[in-house]
């Protein structure tokens, strides 16, 4: 019997995984607050989400798993509360914008899942800004492993070398096959001793090596003395004041040296210091001295003291204000071989942690310097550049002529668009990858612009949201050649169709790639594990293109992939 799925709040996202179960043959139903076109009745509940007829409605009752896909953080945690009162067993894959509350409901709660859409959409962007070769990433033995791929030329060092070969490799994750001439399944290629041609590619992940060193604090500060162009830019009224302030004080120095006085030009100095700024000074040098003077000192006082106030209110706000944080980060602007984010969304931020931890050089476009995100890529040592990134003099102090890439990430879809068009044209050689929302505009904007990627968040995470809701979970996803591949686990049970098979016969039959078993508290891979048998208990990690999740989804009744 099939499972039946209750996908909850059908925004964009939501009607992309509703839409996705249904194309997979899955039973499922789905709840939004008003009509949509094309859609049934039975097909979709209308109702108000915050109320349990609602629910009801839905027949949570008989439901094993529910999709929370809505925005609203508040509404999805009153949805988790409703729908726990009505099936207390029910399993709940839960779209969370705060992922802190969304792991503590994890841990607090039995079969809840969080899932984020930027956490799964971020690292498509992230590897499209590296360029063609990363393409995603798997969490396998408590690593992130970036995914890449290989394409055999004539001068590759693979060309002719059996898979078999590669398999064993402990430090490679064999992903998926595709060759030049026919079709075969990575797991079949393996076993018969295929060779590896002119033309294939061959998916691949590697592990991890350790992050690098990254630039010494004397090296900073370097970089930062050596940019005087960004200090002129925001020290610029401070410096003015202050050689205000100074010419004001060599005047009073010299006039009461050439006033004959008969005191040296160290305690004229000292003295006009004293005066000027209030902190005092020997009155004697004037008591004796001439009516002007004591007219002069009297004036200095006045000028000095507005001066001084001035300029000490300057420095103040400089130092302990905002002015002091811009041009610390613009004076650490990157000069080349750096990636720009702009905006620093939920998505944006992820994008520039998964850069940093990478070791490559990041700067952030950011008009809102209250953004909640800002202090966190602080804490990272990220550049922040407070100003509109759709104005070409913002993007020209970003150093992007140098630059490694783009990435337009703001929450308007146009604006990244204009972002895009004017890196362009500053940069023609650039990579731009753009964020726009609607999956048939991104793929249309892709084709009028010829960006390097324009990619939709909710396309990228509805496939790992389907898997999630038949019970996978998730610990990866990517993208090559315009398909989407999702990496998961899954729970062999005494009565799943693959229980007591061998992984390599249940591979070839589910066209999935096998990643590694966890059985008896040990973990198996390369030629052990497509020799292993399946059994209860067992925890099988896998990998296949999103497009042939059915391939696996058919043959499995409601147990196949329950973690």
């Amino acid at each position: 019997m099939k499972p039946r799925i209750i996908v909850c709040s059908l925004g964009r996202t939501g009607y992309k995984v509703f839409r996705l179960l249904r194309q997979q043959g899955a039973l499922v139903v789905g709840i939004h607050h008003k009509p949509i076109a094309g859609e049934c009745a039975g097909d979709v509940i209308i109702g108000d989400l915050h109320a349990a007829s609602t629910l009801k409605a839905a027949e949570i009752e008989k439901a094993n798993t529910l999709v929370i896909a809505g925005e609203d953080d508040a509404l999805n945690l009153w949805i988790v509360m409703q729908a726990r009162v009505l099936n207390p067993r029910i399993r709940i894959i839960n779209r969370f914008f705060n992922t802190s509350l969304g792991s503590r409901l994890d841990q607090t709660l039995p079969n809840h899942l969080t899932m984020s859409v930027a956490g799964l959409a971020a690292p498509v962007f992230t590897f499209a800004a590296l360029g063609n070769q990363l393409i995603g990433q798997l969490k396998l033995f408590n690593q992130t492993w970036p995914i890449h791929e290989e394409y055999i030329h004539r001068y590759h060092p693979w060309l002719g070398k059996k898979l078999n070969e590669l398999w064993e490799d402990r430090s490679r994750m064999l992903i998926y096959y595709l060759p030049v001439q026919g079709e075969i399944d990575l797991v079949s290629a393996v076993t018969s001793g295929q060779q590896l041609n002119e033309g294939d590619r061959l998916i691949v992940g590697t592990q991890p090596r350790i992050r690098p060193t990254r630039k010494s604090l004397i090296t900073k500060l370097l970089k930062v003395l050596t940019n005087l162009r960004q200090f002129q830019y925001h020290a610029q009224s401070v410096v003015i004041a202050a050689i205000v302030l100074m010419v004001i004080i060599t005047i009073a120095t010299l006039t009461y040296v050439s006033a004959e006085l008969n005191i040296s030009i160290v305690d004229a100095l000292y003295f006009s210091v004293g005066m000027i700024t209030g902190a005092g000074g020997s009155e004697k040098v004037v008591e004796q001295a001439p009516n002007s003077i004591k007219i002069f000192t009297v004036i200095m006082m006045l000028i000095g003291a507005a001066a001084f106030g001035i300029w000490y209110a300057l420095l103040n706000e400089f130092i302990l204000g905002t002015r002091f944080k811009q041009f610390w980060d613009a004076a650490r602007v990157p000069r080349q071989n750096h990636y720009i984010v702009c905006g620093l969304g939920g998505i944006g931020i992820k994008i520039v942690q998964q850069l940093n931890a990478r070791g490559h050089e990041v700067v952030v476009i950011e008009p809102n310097i209250n953004n909640r995100f800002v202090n966190t890529a602080r804490r990272l040592g990220i550049p922040i550049i407070q100003a509109d990134a759709s104005f070409p003099e913002t993007l020209k102090s970003s150093n992007i002529e140098d630059a490694a890439g783009l990435l337009a990430v703001t929450g308007n879809d146009a604006t990244n668009v204009e972002i895009a068009l004017k890196a362009k044209g500053l940069s023609p050689r650039i990579p731009v990858i753009v964020h726009y929302a609607d999956p048939d505009f991104a793929r249309m904007a892709q084709e009028v612009f010829d960006f390097e990627a324009v990619l939709s968040p909710a396309e990228l995470a509805a496939p790992a949201f389907a898997a999630a809701a038949l019970g996978g979970r998730i610990i990866g996803n990517g993208i090559t050649a315009d398909s989407l591949w999702v990496a998961f686990s899954t729970l062999i049970t005494p009565s799943h169709p693959f229980c007591g098979q061998k992984v390599r016969d249940a591979a070839m039959s589910a066209d999935f790639v096998p990643l590694y078993l966890e059985t008896n508290h040990q973990t198996i891979h390369g030629w052990d594990l497509l020799e292993t048998s399946l059994s209860g208990g067992d925890t099988l990690y896998l990998t296949m293109p999103a497009n042939r999740l059915y391939e696996l989804w058919r043959r499995a009744p409601s147990q196949v992939m329950v973690n």
